[in-house]
Parts: C-alpha cells; structure tokens; sequence
C-alpha cells in the first residue's frame, strides 16, 4: 500500500487502533486485573502467615502483583487517547494541509485548515454514511471531499454548483441559472517564488456570495480534454472554445478552484456525489511561513 494510500484511509488505521486498544483494555479491566487480584491475595494471605511480617515488603509485593504488563498498560494509556482522536475526527473537526495553489488567492501552499464534519450533517466514519442531515452545502462554500476518481486522496475546491444548477464558465466569467456573476478587479496578485509571476485578481459576486479570483491573462477558459470525458453524468456537460455549460445532477456537487487557469477540478472530471463530501473548511490555524495567516476565511 502507497504512502498516499495509507494517509487516505487514517481513519480506517485510527478504528483499527481503536478497536485493538480497546478490547486490550476492557479485557484487562474485566478479565486480567480480577486474575491479578485473585494471585494477589493468596500470596498476601501466605505473606501476612510470617512472624513479623514487614509493612513495607507486604506493599512492594502487592504493587508488584497488581501490576500490569508493560503492554497492557500502553495500550491502557493509548486508548482514551485514541478514542478522543477518532470522535474528534470524525464527527467535529479534522485538520489539513493545502498542497497545492489551486484555491489561491484564498488559500496558500501550506495553510493548516480546519474542516467542520457535522455542519452537512452526522455521518458514520469508515463507511461515510449519513445519518442524520443537518445543513445542505451552499454554493460558495469551500468543501473538503474525496476525490471521484480516487477516493483514498481528499481534494478541496469552492462549491459553485448545487443539485439541479446549471453552470456555465465562458470566456472566464461564471453564470449560475442564468445569473452572471459581477466581478470587480483587484491588485494583481504577486506568485512568491522563483518565477515571481503576476495573475489578475478579480473579486466575484453573486448575491450573498462574494470571494476572490485569479486568472492568467495568457491562458484560454476552454477546457482542453485529451480524451472525450469520462465521468459520470458527463452528458450533462458540454464544451466549446469558451468554456463549458453543465448541468448539476441531484445528489452532487460541481467544483471549481479559485485559480480558476491553474486548477484541475470538475470541469475536467466530473461532479461530486454527496458520499464523498468530508466537510466544510472554516478556519486556517496554522501556516509556518506566514502567521498572519491564521484566521477565517470565505
């Protein structure tokens, strides 16, 4: 198994741990620690037989009869740990790390985000089941989910489809059910780096939804697929020289980077189903090159 494979299916580690800890730890308090105890006062009641018995040897040898194994007492130690891990993890909030510049300028190479796992609603953790439905996600949220091509990578992108929409992406402007979106030009945004390359910065608008976007002035909004597409439902979708036009099916979601020239998201392979949604990302608590970055984000 590849190392992205065993970062992808954590949870199903931290279960796996939780479930060995656990039994290790109730097997001890109901099974192990009776026997112990049992050993303990027969040995102590043919101690307590000698003339003169010593106090303080009669506690070493009771500590050292009562003790548990090594092992035992790890996993004992471990298991609320990992117990706290797993609720945490999987039913409040999950952390990650941003890869790559595909949401810039929203989110930067090496932001540490915080995802919410229950504003969508409570799912069971390793099998991804909703159970009980809370929030539906907007357009304009910026989402956490397994990418459908590979479910064992998680991807993050901005939300600008909701079942049923149709989305159209033409010569670098958005229009959802028939409504353009305004956009506002902003400072050009400076690349850091060694190429210290400039993209235009826009701020787009729809009502009650308002982000920052960039795009390359040298790049096409045409979507170039070497193969016809390849994705469920892709015959909602069409493309041209401009751009493309899609039709949201129910159950899914359509994604798109705020890079919008440098961001390979469902134009390029497809939409979103509701399963593999992992959370809404809120909150950036950590990049080591740049503090002033922590905080909340739209």
């Amino acid at each position: 198994m590849s190392f992205q494979s065993l970062v992808g299916n954590f949870a199903l580690i931290l279960f796996i741990l939780l479930v060995i800890t656990g039994i290790i730890w109730a097997f001890d308090l109901f099974v192990l620690s009776r026997q112990r105890r049992q050993r303990a006062d027969v040995a102590l009641k043919e101690f307590d037989l000698k003339a003169n018995p010593d106090p303080a040897a009669r506690a070493l040898l009771q500590a050292q009869l009562l003790k548990q194994p090594v092992w035992i007492e790890y996993s004992g130690s471990f298991f609320p740990v990992i117990a706290l891990v797993f609720v945490l993890r999987s039913f409040l909030f999950e952390p990650f790390k941003i890869p790559s510049g595909s949401m810039l300028p929203t989110l930067f190479v090496g932001d540490f985000i915080l995802v919410n796992k229950f504003t969508y609603g409570i799912r069971l953790p390793i099998i991804d089941k909703k159970i009980i439905s809370i929030n539906e996600p907007e357009r304009g949220d910026v989402m956490v989910f397994k990418y459908p091509k590979d479910t064992t990578q998680n991807y993050i992108k901005r939300i600008v489809g909701t079942p049923g929409d149709v989305v159209k992406y033409s010569n670098k402007k958005l229009t959802v059910n028939g409504v353009e979106a305004k956009y506002t030009g902003q400072t050009d945004f400076l690349h850091a780096g060694a190429d210290l390359s400039y993209s235009k910065q826009f701020e787009e608008q729809f009502p009650g939804i308002q982000h920052r976007i960039l795009n390359d002035e040298d790049k096409s909004s045409a979507v170039y697929l070497f193969e016809p597409a390849d994705f469920p439902f892709a015959n909602q979708c069409s493309y041209d020289d401009a751009g493309f036009t899609c039709r949201v099916p129910q159950g899914h979601y359509f994604m798109m980077g705020d890079n919008r020239d440098n961001s390979q998201d469902s134009r390029y392979w497809g939409f979103v189903p509701d399963q593999n949604i992992v959370g809404k990302a809120f909150f950036i608590w950590m990049n080591t090159s740049d503090l002033k970055r922590v905080g909340s984000f739209k």
